[in-house]
């Protein structure tokens, strides 16, 4: 086994490390949600805090680690008698994003269950994760079926395993640890709600401290086990001090006044439910506990709100996840105003040394400095190119630009509003979403086969058929069925699927006339939402000028894509083949990467194709490639005024297609438009 990077030799990431402390003081905080971009040391703090965490007491034999001191009644391999404690070291379990169902609940002989009566059952991840650590490395790419399990076990403590009538109950109590990368996607909410804590992490921008993680992590590849024990003194320290932290825990007094500052915070930045409260309040009584004191104070109520509180506050999958810290202390002194917030006024403890911000900072031999503020400074990728100020309106854009003009200011899109669902029409076989229909481990039975591999969904009316002729002739004398693994069907189902959608967006100059940029802006910004919504891969091509470009490649994440749209600029001419052809190729390169799943391609123009040799031509060809290979498409045609040419409507034509324009886009009338976006060609419209 490995020797673990030692948490005490982290550099910085204080947020981080203060997080992952105080859930191991209190399990019941509720976990981490570790974001940040790559390469950030966020899967080196999950795996070291293991190591800190005290040892477990369990029953010796049990599969399910049993408190000794209160067995579970229900563990399948109870009753459990007294004696027989032992004692192993806190387990943390990592969960895959590609695991099976049956890896993470545990796998149920269904042949013995049904044949023997007996309850076979081999235990999964959660088990393994009682009273441990479970942790999920890019936890915004789990399918949603594990994440179904995952929020029923931390809101039960206990997972059920249900097959065909036969069912297995464990306790499953464990301290659920995400880290993910934004770029890749967001988390569902119901699940972004489970955790009780969330941290942003960046790299540091110090040249000083970039220069110590390098020394440090080179030392610890060289020599693993002479690097750990340089850090072993400073281990047992903080190991000793979770050790104090938990058993002063109890004795923490969470004031009238502390409460109030906690209710008013979460009510002032309006956030949903009462669980915010609840894990403040936890939050809070840890950090006090971590401190050495026995007093909440309004100290510790303000670290608790900026763990727990920004995960919370997302509207939509577009909102940056945040809290305004001016608006939070003016809360906090309004609701303290002078009332108990735990402590005994001028008495208090000083909490400079050991205070929330300070815990989990052991001596180091490197320059180590708390605070990098030049991290959120850093220029963005996608910064206005422009030169003009940002708090530029749409109406200060030219109300009107020639098909050739140079690059004009990007506009605000519009509004977002609620889209009707786009389908791909036929059966896919891609990963679980919730867009076009497609046969999937979950959903509504739909037949039976011979199982492929390990059984994993029995139909049982198919068993029973396939057994049946065979009774007498295997010696059929009780009332029980004789099964051999020949007779066990697997059951077929339909769900649905998430899909690829592509979108292919024409920046030229016709599109910025009469300012409707910004309708279609707001057009595409609804249906990356849907997108969101239904579990999509969204990527983006733009093409204006001479040229087209993959603006963002296929990529879960929604907000990337509405932040490159943000940042679009317009100008020049339409070469619409340019854009077609980026786009082919795109999707060439994502099969081969993902075969599986199913390509959308709404292409977002008014049809006007210019520049070059016979362009209307040459976008016809490129279209007619799209059709050749049945890839699903729409679209959405930008042209206004009083005189239309129907470009967009041979485009659509071309491509297989069907037309909608950004009125009907926007109608309830869209369902019955685009239901099968590829069912049949539209007429040109002369």
């Amino acid at each position: 086994m490995s020797t673990p990077y030692p948490f005490t030799a982290l550099v910085g990431q204080d947020d981080l490390r203060l997080a992952l402390l105080l859930n191991a003081v209190s399990p019941a905080v509720g976990g981490v949600l570790v974001r940040g971009e790559k390469g950030t040391a966020k899967s080196t703090a999950v795996r070291a805090l293991s190591a800190l965490l005290p040892q477990v007491p369990v029953v010796a034999g049990c599969r399910f680690s049993c408190d000794p001191a209160a067995p579970d009644p229900a563990c399948p391999d109870g009753p459990h008698d007294a004696g027989g404690a032992a004692v192993r070291d806190a387990r943390m379990v990592e969960l895959p994003v590609g695991a099976s169902e049956d890896r993470l609940v545990g796998a149920l002989d269904i042949e013995r269950a049904l044949s023997e009566g007996v309850k076979a059952f081999e235990p999964g991840l959660l088990a393994d994760a009682h009273r441990g650590i479970l942790y999920v490395d890019e936890v915004n790419l789990l399918h949603d079926h594990l994440v179904d399990l995952l929020l029923d076990a931390a809101a039960m403590g206990a997972s059920y395993v249900e097959r065909e009538g036969v069912s297995v109950r464990h306790a499953a109590r464990f301290l659920l640890v995400g880290t993910m990368n934004p770029e890749e996607g967001e988390l569902r909410p119901q699940l972004l709600d489970r955790f009780g804590l969330t941290v942003e992490v960046a790299a540091s921008r110090e040249t000083d401290q970039r220069v110590e993680v390098v020394r440090r992590r080179l030392a610890y590849d060289d020599d693993a086990e002479g690097f750990a024990a340089r850090w072993h003194d400073d281990e047992s320290a903080l190991r000793e001090r979770i050790v104090a932290a938990r058993a002063l825990l109890p004795q923490v007094r969470l004031g009238d006044g502390a409460l109030r500052q906690i209710a008013a915070t979460c009510a002032a930045f309006e956030v949903d439910g009462m669980r915010a409260d609840i894990v403040m309040a936890r939050t809070a009584t840890a950090l006090a506990a971590w401190a050495g004191r026995s007093d909440v104070l309004a100290e510790d109520v303000r670290q608790a709100a900026l763990l727990a509180l920004p995960h919370r506050r997302r509207r939509n999958p577009f909102d940056a996840p945040g809290l305004d810290e001016d608006k939070l202390d003016d809360t906090l002194e309004q609701a303290g105003d002078g009332s108990d917030t735990g402590g005994d006024g001028d008495d208090d403890p000083e909490p400079d040394d050991d205070g929330p911000g300070g815990g989990g900072q052991p001596p180091q031999g490197g320059p180590d400095t708390p605070d990098t503020p030049d991290t959120s400074d850093a220029p963005a990728a996608d910064d206005r190119q422009t030169g003009q100020d940002d708090d530029s309106s749409p109406a200060q854009v030219p109300a009107q630009a020639p098909a050739g003009g140079g690059e004009q200011q990007p506009v605000q899109a519009s509004e977002p509003f609620r889209t009707k669902m786009l389908t791909v029409p036929g059966l896919g076989e891609g990963a679980a979403g919730r867009r076009s229909r497609a046969r999937t481990e979950h959903g509504r039975t739909t037949g039976a086969r011979r199982p492929q591999g390990a059984l994993t969904k029995l139909h049982l009316a198919a068993t029973v058929q396939a057994a049946a002729p065979h009774q007498r002739a295997r010696g059929r004398s009780g009332r029980g069925l004789v099964v051999r693994r020949d007779d066990l069907r697997q059951a077929t189902r339909e769900g649905r699927e998430g899909n690829l959608v592509l979108f292919v967006v024409d920046a030229s100059g016709s599109m910025a006339a009469r300012q409707r940029m910004s309708a279609v802006k707001g057009a595409v910004l609804s249906l990356l939402l849907d997108a969101y919504q239904r579990r999509d891969k969204v990527g983006l091509v733009t093409f204006r000028g001479s040229d087209a470009e993959v603006a963002l490649p296929p990529t879960s994440s929604v907000d990337a894509a509405a932040a490159r749209l943000e940042t679009l600029p317009t100008g020049g001419r339409t070469p619409v083949a340019a854009g077609l052809l980026k786009a082919h190729d795109v999707l060439r390169v994502e099969r081969l990467r993902d075969p599986a799943r199913r390509p959308l391609v709404v292409v977002v123009t008014d049809g006007r194709a210019t520049g070059g040799v016979e362009p209307v031509a040459r976008a016809g060809r490129a279209a007619r490639l799209f059709g050749a290979a049945g890839i699903a498409s729409v679209v959405v045609d930008c042209e206004s005024g009083h005189v239309r040419l129907g470009l967009a409507g041979q485009l659509a034509g071309e491509l297989g297609g069907t037309v909608v324009t950004l009125d009907e886009l926007r109608a309830e009338s869209i369902a019955g438009l685009v239901k099968d976006v590829t069912g049949t060609r539209m007429r040109s419209v002369a």
